[in-house]
């Protein structure tokens, strides 16, 4: 399970295509930005270099195939006959068609979903739409499908986004630019600054981590509204989370942002996600009932 657990933190993986954001004419005639808009995809030679799609690709299904495979072996990987394993199954069937928008790539991946019982708070979803959830993160958060929706539409951005080939592409780059200029201003200063300079760069590489995973919120939220599940859920799941993991990193040090740095942005930004789920249940905004999970929440 530890080799299982390991693999998971290293393949957090995800990806973006260029697009212009639909829009709608709301009353009046005025311009209504149709959810979270669609930015271009982050490309370039050094990435392509760094990082080649089609190895991490390959990577990507080598691993989520040994995983399942080791899973299956300890007897914690769930049938697909069990109830949350069809629960997790019809959730992500109403996402995935929502998936193009952000990454055309993304209708000929060849989506699985699966639960391994642990009782890690986690769940990932590598390049190709290879989806896996831990039963930890359903049980312990009593996650709604609303909720879960939220989880898996989180990760399945970072798969759209390419996440993973930017942050390795990242951490490569900085890696290489902190030795370099650790080492020359080392040699202009007559002090060893190498360290400082190593610091330096590992912090920037946090920083571009707790980008990604706000963006993700963002998108993943879009995805599962056009889908019909409430974005409202977001703001519960990350109460749930805080109330779980009371002794979080600070922010800076962490590769997550803060719970409630994350819900303020879901909260900035439910003037545009609530439309799409509005629209999903044909209805409008301001006759939506309020969200309830199913625990008490601050």
């Amino acid at each position: 399970m530890n080799k299982l657990k390991q693999t998971v933190a290293v393949l957090a993986l995800c990806g973006i295509v260029q697009a212009a954001p639909a829009q709608d004419r709301g009353q009046n005639g005025q311009v209504v930005q149709d959810g979270i808009a669609v930015k271009p995809l982050k490309g370039g030679w050094l990435r392509d270099a760094l990082a080649p799609e089609g190895e991490m690709d390959k990577a990507a299904a080598q691993q989520y195939a040994a995983m399942m495979g080791q899973a299956q072996q300890k007897g914690v990987l769930v049938s697909p006959n069990d109830p949350q394993v069809k629960r997790l199954r019809a959730i992500a069937q109403r996402i995935i068609p929502h998936t193009a928008r952000w990454n055309q790539d993304a209708q000929q991946w060849k989506w699985q979903v699966n639960l391994v019982k642990s009782d890690q708070v986690n769940a990932f979803c590598m390049p190709g739409g290879r989806i896996g959830f831990f039963t930890g993160i359903i049980d312990k958060l009593k996650l709604t499908d609303d909720e879960i929706a939220a989880v898996m539409g989180h990760e399945i951005a970072h798969a759209l986004r390419e996440h993973g080939r930017d942050r390795q592409t990242k951490a490569t780059a900085t890696g290489l630019a902190t030795q370099l200029g650790g080492a020359l201003l080392s040699a202009w200063s007559g002090y060893d600054v190498r360290g400082i300079a190593n610091t330096a760069g590992q912090v920037l590489v946090l920083k571009f981590s707790r980008d990604e995973e706000r963006e993700a919120d963002l998108v993943g939220l879009d995805i599962s509204a056009r889908a019909g599940y409430d974005p409202r859920a977001g703001i519960a799941l990350w109460k749930k989370m805080a109330a779980l993991n009371q002794s979080a990193p600070i922010e800076l040090l962490s590769t997550h942002p803060g719970g409630a740095h994350r819900i303020e942005q879901i909260q900035n930004h439910m003037n545009v996600l609530l439309p799409l789920y509005a629209r999903s249940r044909n209805t409008s905004v301001d006759r939506l009932p309020p969200y309830r999970t199913n625990v008490a929440l601050r």
